[in-house]
């Protein structure tokens, strides 16, 4: 088992939704994962952010998020 930090400072929904598509994986491989917002990413933290955004290839932060929110993964802010 390995310890994996995923880090997202931009407030850019591909790059939002890559940190928590990665975060996801790893952690139903049994890693250990923790995820950080910082700088322009906090704005993820918003509940009332709109998480079903499409990306260009056709997934959205909501696709990822509620696994990682059920599982306890920790998302520091």
């Amino acid at each position: 088992m390995a310890n994996f930090l995923f880090v997202l400072s931009r407030d850019d929904n591909e790059a939002a939704t890559r940190c928590f598509q990665f975060g996801k994986i790893a952690h139903s491989k049994g890693h250990k994962v923790d995820l950080f917002l910082i700088d322009n990413g906090v704005l993820w933290a918003d509940s009332d952010r709109d998480f079903e955004q499409k990306t260009l290839t056709g997934d959205c932060p909501d696709d990822y998020v509620p696994y990682l929110v059920e599982n306890e993964v920790p998302i520091g802010v």
